[in-house]
């Protein structure tokens, strides 16, 4: 806590806006996410002869991001990043003198420590409200064509061009649905990178349904009305949950003000309307019956919601992949091994070599005792962030609260192994913490440089 009290004291709290340097990093956190977005086009449909070196087509990216925002002295001294940036260059020292031994894929590996988690604090240090909710309207404006795309990928059979795989793939990109309807991967190369767009996007959603000014009317029914579809067509348990999570933190943040109450029940009634309203098309009714089939399906092979779907898949594979942390070697198997990369150059085909969940992919490659330090990390990083949040939320800004929805599960959980999912889960740590740093004159009384300092020393 003292290291982080003397950097606020020794740097500016606000990075100044006309400040090049700045400026060029604004930038470049615009290419990162839109190369998150659109990394999959790239790899199927636009240049499928370079789709494996596409696989890491952000890690350029990010490392200019790293060298100018080293060189402007833009990075906090917090216990997160310097705990992973020393993990990351331990893990890949052991990987190869210790570990499988392989030099690339220890260092595909390390890269998620030393290469892709700063962009959480590039991103919390030099973004402002005004980024943060400029990158919300793009995601609004995506989402619609972005829902068009995924119901055209539902009906077509795999074959067709748009559901074409990777490097050509004509076995296609669509993974197991329901019956002959495969879940959809958008414009991604996997159907979690789909998941994870439209999850991020309700955050959005949400904050300019409580903020109703601050965006054309048309836009915010339009990427409501996406939502809406792309949660039967993803065939995606995930995504549900993911939509319910975030409805459920704006109704905690609506009982503060009665106004805000009335916002939700205004936006949950236009999607119940507009969910009648799609359902009277066979268009919609199809999609509404493969999901019900791969809900039902799935609870009743994993026991019950409560019990199967989120107790033992979700807490259950937590605790079980830590109460086995020390049947791990000490400095565990080598860092990348238990990513798509790493299998394939270790054994020469897409396996799960470790394991397929997050914690214990990161137990077996790290061994117990780096694996369960970034386990604390990523856990603790998410407290912080969380109660930072809530404190906001309390005040009366809500940004934080509903976006914090959805890293709750994604900064402790999300699978860093696949990039699509690593890249999100950057972006949206970095937006949380970028958030935290004020609040503009529309949305209530502006806080004091004071309090400002407070919630960054508690959430950095």
């Amino acid at each position: 806590m003292e290291l982080l009290l003397s950097e606020l004291k020794d740097r500016p709290v606000m990075v100044e806006a006309n400040d090049e340097a700045i400026k060029s990093i604004k930038n470049g956190i615009w290419v990162y996410f839109f190369l998150l977005i659109f990394e999959g086009a790239l790899r199927k449909w636009v240049l499928p002869g370079l789709a494996s070196p596409l696989l890491v087509v952000r890690d350029p990216v990010a490392i200019w991001l790293i060298y100018l925002s080293w060189k402007r002295g833009l990075f906090p001294s917090t216990i997160y990043l310097q705990g992973m940036i020393v993990i990351g260059l331990i893990s890949v020292y052991t990987a190869f003198f210790v570990g499988h031994g392989n030099i690339v894929v220890a260092l595909y590996g390390g890269r998620i420590f030393l290469v892709h988690f700063p962009l959480i604090f590039i991103i919390g240090r030099v973004f402002d409200r005004e980024d943060i909710l400029k990158m919300g309207k793009v995601m609004l404006y995506i989402s619609v064509p972005m829902a068009i795309l995924i119901s055209k990928q539902f009906y077509s059979p795999q074959s067709a061009w748009v559901n074409r795989g990777l490097a050509n793939d004509l076995a296609g990109a669509g993974f197991a649905g329901s019956g002959d309807f495969k879940r959809p991967p958008g414009t991604f190369s996997f159907m979690s990178g789909n998941v994870s767009f439209f999850g991020l996007l309700a955050p959005f959603l949400l904050y300019y349904w409580f903020n109703l000014k601050k965006i054309n009317m048309w836009l915010l029914l339009a990427a409501s009305g996406a939502m809406l579809i792309a949660i039967p067509f993803s065939i995606s348990r995930a995504l549900f949950f993911q939509f319910s999570l975030t409805i459920i933190f704006a109704v905690i943040a609506s009982m503060k003000k009665p106004e805000n109450f009335n916002k939700v029940l205004v936006a949950l009634i236009a999607g119940l309307v507009g969910f009648v309203v799609l359902s009277q098309t066979k268009f919609f009714n199809t999609a509404t019956g493969a999901f019900t089939d791969r809900f039902t399906s799935a609870e009743t092979q994993e026991g019950g919601l409560v019990k199967g779907t989120i107790g033992n898949r979700f807490f259950g594979g937590m605790l079980g992949d830590l109460s086995k942390s020390f049947d791990q070697p000490f400095w565990g198997y080598g860092v990348g091994m238990g990513t798509n990369v790493g299998s394939v150059l270790l054994s020469g085909s897409r396996t799960f070599l470790i394991a397929e969940g997050e914690w214990g992919r990161q137990l077996g490659e790290l061994g117990p005792l780096m694996g369960i330090l970034v386990i604390l990390l990523r856990v603790g990083l998410t407290i912080k962030l969380g109660m930072a949040s809530l404190r906001k939320m309390v005040a009366g800004d809500l940004l934080p609260w509903l976006l914090f929805s959805f890293a709750i599960q994604n900064l402790p959980l999300g699978a860093w192994a696949q990039p699509t999912s690593l890249g999100f889960c950057m972006i949206i740590g970095g937006l949380l913490i970028a958030s935290l740093k004020g609040e503009d004159v529309k949305d209530s009384s502006l806080i004091s440089v004071d309090t400002l300092k407070e919630d960054i020393v508690e959430t950095r």
